[in-house]
């Protein structure tokens, strides 16, 4: 018995890692993929001004 007690902590983080796998896999792209990069766009945008405001060039 000590094999299935050895065996059973790696299978299941086997699954769990196939499961979030899958998970990731079937978020990608679709109708989320728009949305999803609408916001990085936006997270950019906001990132590069305030960067521009922060350090002025002319300075």
């Amino acid at each position: 018995m000590d094999y299935v007690s050895a065996l059973v902590p790696p299978v299941v983080m086997a699954v769990f890692f196939i499961g979030v796998v899958v998970t990731i896999v079937k978020s990608q792209g679709g109708p989320n993929k728009t949305k999803e990069d609408e916001a990085v766009d936006a997270a950019m945008a906001r990132a590069e001004s305030v960067k521009q405001t922060a350090r002025p060039e002319n300075a």
